[in-house]
């Protein structure tokens, strides 16, 4: 296979490739590069494969990159783990979903237990990531009032997050 009709079969499908790559491997963007690398040096290899065009061979190029992939696994759960010297007390916590799920729940909640005005200010400037002065076009409120109800705000707010147990130390 000549270098521009490599050339021109990477740039028509090579995108499309990587992105189901990336799917393949949880996004893992190193791994997915690294099979559509091994993917278009297979055809390379196997020009006849392609003899129809590059534009005819994004079906063979998806084969190959799902068997070099699922070779890819194979090898990974046939290797023998590593085992650390550090005992599994050691360890950090597994992250829980659940618990990020229960504190956004808990949080909504006191959220709800504040004036409207005040949990609007909260909600554009922390959950929205506004700043002062965005969120002063959005409300339809000077700058100054916004960084007074986000005072009042945060300090009537605080007792609420205390009392389910989520306020900072």
């Amino acid at each position: 296979m000549d270098r521009d009709t490599l050339a021109e079969l990477y740039r028509l499908h090579a995108p499309y490739l990587l992105r189901a790559l990336l799917r393949l491997t949880s996004g893992d963007r190193g791994k997915a590069e690294d099979i559509l690398q091994e993917t278009f040096l297979r055809a390379w290899q196997h020009p006849q494969a392609l003899a129809r065009g590059p534009q005819h061979g994004r079906p063979w190029l998806y084969t190959v990159a799902r068997r070099i992939a699922i070779d890819h696994f194979r090898m990974q759960a046939a290797r023998a783990k590593e085992l650390g010297d550090e005992s599994p007390d050691d360890r950090p916590a597994a992250h829980d979903p659940y618990e990020e799920i229960l504190v956004a729940h808990d949080i909504r909640g006191a959220l709800a237990k504040l004036p409207p005005h005040h949990r609007q200010v909260l909600v554009e400037l922390y959950l929205n990531d506004r700043s002062t002065v965005d969120t002063a076009a959005v409300l339809g409120v000077p700058p100054g009032t916004v960084k007074s109800r986000n005072f009042y705000a945060v300090r009537a707010f605080r007792p609420l997050l205390e009392r389910r147990g989520l306020a900072p130390a």
